[in-house]
């Protein structure tokens, strides 16, 4: 054997840039082009909810003077703007979630940061989402107790 027919180094373990393409492990699912699908299909529907939400918060009626307790408790009164937060939240959430997905499985590493990593992502995620569901479902437009002003409350509570 001579000195250029020596074992295979390293620079021999590499593919040759010409290779064809091999993937490392057979994947039987098209979940990252669903995932690229849904993040181009939700952001033009968060576009709309987000423009919608802001003209009707913001630029109808008084502007930012308008939004109060009262504001919030009449919107939220109408199952039509409970679907549309609901959305807004939902998707906003889904959308972020699995753009920081992939930046973790393009940035980390090591396979236990990039687990750990998404835990956290799916804990947040899923803690954002129920919180954010039950305020709105569960929200009182009419409280009572300590502390409540009753010039605060919307026009269609009952005085008490």
């Amino acid at each position: 054997m001579t000195a250029l027919q020596s074992t295979p180094g390293p620079a021999e373990a590499i593919d040759a840039p010409r290779s064809p393409y091999r993937r490392s492990k057979p994947t039987r699912t098209n979940f990252e082009l669903y995932a690229w699908l849904f993040m181009r299909m939700s952001g033009v529907l968060l576009v709309v909810l987000i423009l919608g939400h802001l003209l009707v918060n913001l630029v109808l009626g008084d502007g930012i003077h308008q939004v109060d307790f009262a504001f919030v408790a009449g919107k939220w009164a109408s199952p039509f703007w409970q679907v549309w937060d609901l959305s807004m939240l939902w998707l906003a959430m889904l959308h972020g979630t699995n753009g920081v997905r992939t930046i973790i499985n393009d940035y980390a590493e090591r396979n236990g940061t990039r687990f750990w990593l998404k835990m956290g992502l799916y804990a947040a995620f899923t803690l954002t989402v129920v919180l954010g569901t039950l305020v709105i479902f569960t929200f009182d437009p009419c409280p009572t107790g300590a502390g409540v002003n009753p010039a605060d409350l919307p026009s269609f509570c009952p005085a008490r």
